[in-house]
This record gives C-alpha cells, sequence and structure tokens, in this order.
C-alpha cells in the first residue's frame, strides 16, 4: 500500500485517482508522496521513503526544488489545470485597469446613510471614476502558455482588442488553441512598445524576478497599465509606483499584495483569488493525484519540473527506473554493469532535462538485490526503482 500525505487541504476528487492500494492522511509521518498546495516545505526533513510530490497548482516555490532533486524526489505540478479560472480573473482586472470599477465600489459604499441624497450624490461624484473601454484598445500579452493563451483569445474575441502576444517557448498546444486574431510579435520589446496594457503570464525565476522595473517601464506607451497575475515578485514595486506618481502608467493590478503597495492610488489589489474555484481546486487536485499515482505505480514522469517528461505504459514483466545525473557515459556505466550482474535489458529508455535524467530498463523479470546494489553504486546515481 503506498501511503499519501496532504499537507493542505486536499479536495476528495483525489479519491477517483488514488484508489485502495492508498493511504492518505494529513498525519502521516513515512509518505511514498506528498500532496501540496501552498504549505511552505523548505525547512521540512524528507525521509529516504519519499518518491514524489505533487503540487495542486502551477507554482512551486514552496517546494525546495534543488534539494529534492538531489535527493531523487519527483516534483510534479499542474500547469493548465486553474487556467480557466486565472483568465477569468485577468478579464477582471483588466476591465477594472482601464476603469476605476474598484475605486467606484469603495466611494459607493460612503454613501452609506445619505438616504434620498444618494441618488443625486451618485450623479455628481461618478465623473471621477470615468475610464476607457477596451475595444480597439492593444493588449500585450507576455507569455501564451495555458493561461495567456486563453487571456490572448478572449480579450480578441471577446473584447474586440487589438491582441499582441510574445512567447519564445510556446508550446505547439499552445499555439495551435490561439486565435488567428492574436498576433505574435517577434520581440518582447514589440509588444511593451505597443500595448495600452501588459499582462504578464510568465514564471518566477532568477532571470525574471524584478524584470517589471524602471527600464521596461520606460519602453511602454504613456498611460498604459500593467497586470500582474503571475507572481508579485517579477515587478519592482518602487519603479512601479514611480510611473504611477508621475503618469508613466495608469494602473497597475495584481493578484500579490504586497504592505508597500496597498493603498496606492491607482493600484488594484487582489487577495490571490486567481485559483481561488472549486473547479480549479478539483481541476488541480485530481492532476496532481494522478500525476502521484502513474509515477508510484509504474514510473511514468508527467509535468515533472525537476525530471524529464517520460511516458510510460504499465511494464509487461519487470522495469528498473535510474534516477541520475545528466553527466558523460552514464548509460555505457548503467549497461556495463547490468550485463556483469546477468541484467538482461529487453528495452531501454533514457531521457534527460538539464542536470537530471532518467534511464528505464524493462525486463522479463527482477534484478537480484545485489544487483541492484551494483547498480546504485555507479557515481553519479541519485535513485532505482524496481517494479514488477
Amino acid at each position: 500500500m503506498y501511503k499519501i500525505q496532504t499537507l493542505n487541504a486536499i479536495s476528495d476528487v483525489i479519491h477517483t485517482q488514488l484508489n485502495d492500494q492508498y493511504a492518505i492522511s494529513k498525519e502521516e509521518t513515512a509518505p511514498d508522496a506528498i500532496l501540496v498546495r501552498s504549505a511552505a516545505m523548505h525547512d521540512m526533513t524528507f525521509g529516504p521513503e519519499l518518491l514524489a510530490i505533487g503540487r495542486a497548482g502551477a507554482g512551486v516555490n514552496n517546494i525546495p526544488i534543488d534539494r529534492c532533486s538531489k535527493e531523487g524526489i519527483v516534483v510534479f505540478n499542474t500547469p493548465g489545470a486553474n487556467a480557466n479560472a486565472v483568465a477569468e480573473l485577468v478579464i477582471a482586472g483588466l476591465l477594472m485597469s482601464g476603469r476605476n470599477i474598484a475605486g467606484g465600489i469603495a466611494w459607493a459604499q460612503t454613501l452609506k446613510g445619505k438616504g434620498a441624497e444618494v441618488g443625486k450624490l451618485v450623479e455628481k461624484g461618478k465623473s471621477q471614476f470615468v475610464g476607457p473601454e477596451m475595444r480597439g484598445k492593444t493588449l500585450g500579452v507576455i507569455g501564451l502558455g495555458a493561461i495567456g493563451a486563453l487571456v490572448a483569445n478572449a480579450a480578441s474575441r471577446g473584447l474586440g482588442m487589438n491582441v499582441m502576444g510574445y512567447d519564445p517557448f510556446i508550446s505547439v498546444e499552445s499555439a495551435w488553441s490561439l486565435s488567428t486574431s492574436v498576433h505574435r510579435a517577434g520581440s518582447v520589446d514589440e509588444v511593451i512598445a505597443q500595448g495600452d496594457y501588459l499582462t504578464f503570464h510568465i514564471p518566477l525565476n532568477d532571470q525574471t524576478r524584478g524584470s517589471i522595473n524602471a527600464e521596461m517601464i520606460g519602453k511602454m506607451k504613456d498611460g498604459a497599465g500593467i497586470l500582474n497575475f503571475s507572481r508579485g515578485e517579477l515587478a519592482d514595486t518602487a519603479a512601479v509606483k514611480d510611473a504611477l506618481a508621475s503618469g508613466k502608467l495608469s494602473s497597475y493590478v495584481t493578484d500579490f499584495p504586497s504592505d508597500d503597495i496597498i493603498g496606492v492610488e491607482k493600484v488594484v489589489t487582489i487577495p490571490h483569488l486567481g485559483a481561488s474555484t472549486p473547479e480549479s481546486e478539483e481541476n488541480c487536485a485530481r492532476m496532481a493525484a494522478g500525476e502521484i499515482r502513474d509515477y508510484l505505480e509504474f514510473g511514468s514522469i508527467h509535468n515533472s519540473v525537476n525530471f524529464p517528461e517520460l511516458q510510460l505504459n504499465q511494464p509487461e514483466a519487470a522495469r528498473v527506473l535510474v534516477l541520475h545525473e545528466n553527466i558523460p557515459n552514464m548509460i555505457s556505466s548503467i549497461s556495463a554493469v547490468a550485463a556483469q550482474e546477468g541484467i538482461n535489458i529487453e528495452n531501454l529508455v533514457n531521457k534527460s532535462r538539464k542536470d537530471n535524467a532518467v534511464t528505464v530498463m524493462d525486463m522479463a523479470s527482477l534484478p537480484s538485490q545485489a544487483a541492484l546494489a551494483a547498480l546504485e553504486k555507479i557515481p553519479g546515481i541519485i535513485r532505482i526503482r524496481a517494479f514488477g
């Protein structure tokens, strides 16, 4: 039986993927896998039995990825599972960035108790919240993954906007899903220079941290608006506030409030509601549980953030999965030891991703424990798993 620990409240939909072979509990102390949403894991100690972590969501900033890789723990996320929920909120944010809807709502609350005067006060005061329509404006979408593509299509088809998108790493699936009316820009600067509004859908990493900065804002149209529904740390908030104060930016809408931007004029802070829908939570939980199941039961790797994609069916007889460093001569070293130990490999697959790699050997019967121990001694081997 596999033991699964849940670090957050995870939708019961996981039971559609994890049958009675799985014992699922938040109190589990020696899990084979962990299902997590937003719980911080950087200070956790992982036992040697932990094989995988499934993040019910896209961002993995709460998981120590480098340490997991060194310990042979495969980390999965669920890209696209919450895409529709986030995209809908981005469209709401886009409307709020053009028209001061949030400010108008807050002002209307101050009229409570004015009695019969409310109607007249509304008509007198509403002019301070006038803003432009979206139709005919240009939206720049930076990052055309699952969320960015949905936003681009909705803005183009539903709002009548001119949409420009840029993503040097766009997947075939995302490219096919884009409306033909979405113009693919040749560079990020082209999008920045032409957008009346810019929306960012890129991961947070060392290259993107603080990329919404004074230099980038300086290349934008005067009076443009920015939407940040990816990660708060993408923005240099001091530069954003300076641009808002000078009028260079007309608005900044983000799903990631921080103390230095809450209450700033022309800033709309939404309390990280992007994936906060029951549909999204169920989609993420279902996908994460399925990824964990496939890896635990037969070694298939789908949507891992630290090991390569490896689509496998159940082994016909026996299988040995080797997680190892992506270094020269590793396959020949594995094959040599396998031959020395009398392991007859019927099928071998090797995939790599940056510093990490996976080699899968299918065979008629499982090797002895001594043979597996000999494989583990090869320099660069991280973990070995046997199935069958």
